[in-house]
């Protein structure tokens, strides 16, 4: 296995299916596994679907829901101030905001809210930092006389300015703010050294990889795997170099060491997980619509390995710690414990769909992971969370730059 082979959602899928493997025979390192509290899982996830979405018109998992709350749909009011524009310009100024969002999206800290003017409402965790992104976007897009999020716009970013619209303050902390405003800055050197995605069109932009991607469309189609392998490659140099293997930066992959059988590193080692680059693919499929790109093989991502999902099934008792002590702890995200944890949500997020889809009467072709996710685990995840904690926080206390999930 090569590096390259480590970019990509079947990456993601063959290793949580191999951590799987091993959870059954009980060789993980930090958990146990079981698989009998599935049932139970899939019937709070149906539970919360209903709630949500109590006619199961349940849209795709995408950042997109985090823009309009409590009924104020922002991004079509702000669309409406930037002018009448084609199909192709619509879509690169979505994708203008939604790359950025959910570049922001890595887990608050749990001590952090955002005020928004609209709803005169305080929002948290993605909500709050949605909101808050899309205000960080208003504000430097509407001045701007192309409407366009360029590169020199996201290099120029500091954190002064970040702060100041993230509401970040002594009493109101967020985590990994100099992270967050450093994956910017980077995002907009990405788009000048890689015209060739994102300057198709002439304005180097984080939109500018509609073009890139119409571009690889064949009949007006792609499959959902190859936008990833896409965002990967366009976006491998903006995230902190954790793990560089034959001068390949990976991103979102961790190094297994209980895989590790010399002292050498190998591909065969490490769990790709690509957390924010498949939730950014998601992200991505309803505004290449309006390009008129069709977005196909959605079910080729895979389930997003983040802390409300893995919080469902450790709140949900499918993974018990094998120290419990381990709960009261703070784990880095390069730590066995939370490579395991998050490999394994993955893996147990493919086995939970069936079982939702039976107890809500629907086929599996009518209920994609897309629709699990958004349906659904997320909210199942937050919901009983807030059950156990007051505070609503993740079963596992995770130490966040503000660059991984």
């Amino acid at each position: 296995m090569t590096p390259s082979d480590l970019m990509s959602a079947a990456a993601v899928r063959r290793a949580a299916e191999r951590m799987f493997e091993d959870a059954r025979g009980d060789k993980l390192a930090c958990w146990h596994l079981d698989l009998g509290a599935l049932e139970q899982i899939a019937r709070t996830v149906a539970h919360v679907t209903r709630d949500n979405y109590p006619d199961l018109d349940i849209p795709i998992h995408s950042r997109w829901r985090h823009f309009t709350v409590d009924g104020v749909d922002r991004w079509s009011a702000l669309s409406s101030e930037l002018g009448d524009v084609d199909g192709m310009e619509r879509a690169r100024r979505a994708v203008d905001l939604v790359i950025a969002s959910v570049l922001l999206d890595a887990g608050s800290g749990g001590k952090w809210s955002y005020s928004d003017q609209a709803t005169q409402k305080k929002y948290t965790s993605s909500e709050g930092l949605a909101l808050a992104s899309f205000d960080l976007y208003r504000d430097i897009v509407l001045p701007a006389p192309r409407h366009a999020l360029d590169a020199e716009r996201l290099i120029t970013l500091n954190e002064a300015d970040f702060a100041r619209v993230f509401q970040v303050a002594d009493g109101n902390p967020l985590s990994g703010v100099a992270g967050r405003v450093a994956l910017l800055n980077k995002l907009g050197e990405a788009c000048l050294s890689r015209p060739e995605i994102f300057a198709m069109a002439g304005v180097p932009r984080p939109g500018g990889l509609v073009d890139a991607i119409l571009q690889r469309t064949a009949d007006g189609e792609i499959a959902a795997p190859n936008i990833l392998a896409l965002l990967l490659d366009a976006l491998g140099a903006i995230w902190p170099s954790r793990l560089i293997l034959e001068g390949t930066s990976l991103g979102d992959a961790w190094l297994y060491r209980p895989w590790q059988g010399t002292e050498r590193i190998t591909a065969d080692a490490i769990v790709p997980l690509h957390k924010l680059s498949q939730w950014l693919t998601y992200s991505l499929i309803e505004p290449l619509g309006d390009a008129g790109i069709r977005v196909t093989d959605v079910g080729g991502l895979t389930g997003l390995a983040e802390y409300r999902n893995g919080g469902l099934f450790v709140d949900g008792e499918a993974l018990r710690l094998k120290d419990p002590t381990q709960a009261a702890l703070s784990h880095k995200p390069e730590s066995t414990l939370v490579i395991e944890w998050r490999a394994m949500t993955v893996a147990l997020l493919d086995r939970l769909r069936p079982l939702v889809a039976k107890e809500l009467d629907l086929s599996l072709d009518d209920f994609p992971l897309a629709r699990l996710l958004e349906g659904g685990t997320w909210a199942a995840g937050r919901r009983l969370a807030k059950q156990f904690r007051a505070d609503g926080r993740p079963p596992i206390s995770i130490v966040s730059d503000g660059t991984v999930f």
